[in-house]
């Protein structure tokens, strides 16, 4: 099935709704394809004889699996599109099948353009799940202009090859003392962001949609956002009282990581509560006044991309850890989920 950019294999999953004859089941996309919700669940119940739930909340990722609260619709299947699976996450008592989109924009045009910007030999290849099905020709395209394409494996929460997640970039920092640069590909800039602050080399965007090849702005990205965090530790240095918050959303939930925190904060003669949340906001966290700074063990990008919304601090872990003194400034590093935090 062909979506807006997007190739979207349905007949799998079809034939396995068939086959377990599943009667109850739960669509969730994220928000660039929302709106064709409707077109494909009309196709699953004329092909089945299940009933859809759509979700109209916010789907972020693997990590954002429906909650409990969806579960008691009585469910026996889920279906989210737009995801590649995170392998090491905990497994569903609800089955769940996750179809990843991938990219109908040819690339080549835009990888011949980020040609002239490359330097060095070795290139390390990195994007998301929807362009690693164009790796073999970006690597071919690479060798005809005599640049070696070098690809990383990831942790267990990386699902393919050279892939990367807003959380997690394993697949670069697995071969970052191999490669002189970075060419990553797809939209936005928090991905190209996170890879230059947790690999510390030159990273160039090649980006499809738009045509386009970013470099020095990733650099003032990056210097703009470094200046933010420095301010956001600089705003919590006298913080007494902080709010520890943790995810219930199964990818995100890092309850050892909270309690490792509460337990350094403690060391400082400070005090700490835990706080657990579904969808992290600052509407929800700004009128506990109590709070000096809240430290967010959820998704590393709560505390980047929405940090202007909270007017209570709002810190990585990391990032508290420099706060406490327990590391310097010079170490600092973009907050990543792993397995085992």
């Amino acid at each position: 099935m062909d979506i807006l950019d997007y190739k979207i294999d349905l007949e799998k999953t079809i034939l396995k709704i068939k086959k377990n004859k599943y009667k109850k089941i739960l669509l969730q996309m994220p928000e660039g394809l929302k709106n064709k919700s409707i077109e494909i669940t009309d196709l699953i119940e004329k092909k089945t004889d299940a009933v859809v739930f759509i979700s109209a909340d916010p789907c972020y990722g693997a990590c954002d699996i429906a909650n409990c609260h969806y579960k008691s619709l009585g469910l026996d299947f889920i279906i989210q599109i737009g995801h590649t699976s995170i392998p090491n996450l905990k497994k569903e008592k609800i089955p769940i099948d996750f179809i990843n989109a991938e990219s109908k924009i040819d690339i080549e045009k835009v990888i011949n353009k980020s040609i002239k910007f490359l330097d060095g030999e070795k290139i390390g290849i990195i994007s998301t799940g929807q362009h690693i099905h164009y790796f073999d020709k970006i690597k071919k395209i690479l060798k005809d202009n005599n640049f070696k394409a070098i690809i990383g494996e990831g942790n267990k929460r990386i699902k393919l090859k050279g892939q990367i997640l807003g959380c997690n970039f394993s697949s670069a920092k697995a071969i970052s003392d191999k490669v002189d640069m970075f060419l990553y590909i797809g939209s936005g800039n928090f991905h190209p962001l996170g890879l230059m602050l947790s690999t510390n080399k030159p990273v160039i965007a090649a980006d499809p949609y738009s045509n386009l090849i970013k470099t020095k702005e990733l650099d003032d990205l990056k210097d703009n956002i470094l200046r933010q965090r420095y301010g956001a530790i600089a705003r919590s240095k006298e913080a007494n009282v902080f709010g520890i918050i943790v995810s219930i959303k199964e990818g995100q939930k890092r309850l050892k990581k909270a309690k490792k925190l509460k337990n350094l904060i403690k060391t400082k003669q400070k005090r700490s509560f835990i706080f657990s949340m579904d969808y992290v906001t600052a509407d929800n966290l700004n009128y506990y006044r109590d709070i000096d700074c809240f430290v967010s063990t959820a998704c590393p990008r709560i505390a980047i991309d929405d940090y202007i919304q909270y007017k209570i601090p709002i810190i990585t872990p990391v990032e508290l850890e420099i706060l406490l003194g327990f590391k310097k400034w010079e170490d600092y590093q973009f907050d990543e989920i792993f397995y085992n935090d």
